[in-house]
């Protein structure tokens, strides 16, 4: 039986994916809310495919590749999200991911990513491109974004997105105090004095 797993919070999303996983040929299809229900999700199912969003609770999708890379869990990931790629598309092919696509392209490309993975492809359309047009500056701030780490890159986009330090730290799984600690390592990295600064660098970089 052909199985695929869906690990995205927002219901509409996940309805939307089991359609079109469905019309490609899936007869069982299952759907997580949540990072930390992955892992044991693929451990009960089995899935020949994973689709995957980069932004979840608890547990965020970089660290469910690692963790099913860690496990040696053998799926096929496509990651499906709202992130563009220019910060997240080489991170996902290094933790294991098969094709990235972005909730902003058409239903179209995510067919095409299905399709390439399960022929044993990866899809990652444009990854060649991801720098150009960019300037001096942005070159070099993206250099500084490629240097944090997977959990100081979602940090400072919940504190651009304008999040409370308790707020990540509740949703993370994380101390206050160890929120604040990150909050004031990516400032120092980043080169910035202040939320609204970090909350520009953001937005220059294509990351909110």
């Amino acid at each position: 039986m052909k199985r695929a797993l869906i690990v995205d919070d927002h219901p509409v999303v996940g309805a939307t994916l089991g359609l079109i996983l469905e019309s490609e040929g899936f007869r069982q299809v299952e759907v997580v809310a949540s990072g930390v229900e992955a892992v044991p999700a693929i451990r009960r199912h089995s899935p020949e495919l994973v689709i995957l969003d980069l932004n979840l609770k608890g547990m965020n999708g970089l660290e469910v590749l690692e963790r099913i890379r860690a496990n040696g869990l053998e799926c096929r990931v496509v990651v499906f999200t709202s992130h563009e790629p220019a910060h997240y598309q080489m991170r996902c092919m290094r933790a294991g991911a098969m094709a990235y696509v972005t909730k902003s392209d058409s239903l179209n490309q995510l067919r095409n990513a299905i399709k390439a993975v399960r022929s044993g492809y990866t899809y990652f359309p444009g990854s060649t491109d991801l720098a150009a047009g960019s300037g001096m500056l942005q070159n070099n701030e993206r250099q500084l974004i490629d240097l944090l780490s997977d959990r100081e890159l979602h940090i400072l986009v919940q504190l651009a997105q304008g999040r409370a330090n308790k707020d990540i730290a509740e949703g993370m799984s994380l101390s206050h105090k160890t929120v604040s600690t990150y909050k004031t390592r990516l400032m120092a990295k980043l080169g910035v004095g202040s939320l609204v600064l970090l909350r520009e660098f953001a937005l220059r970089n294509q990351l909110i």
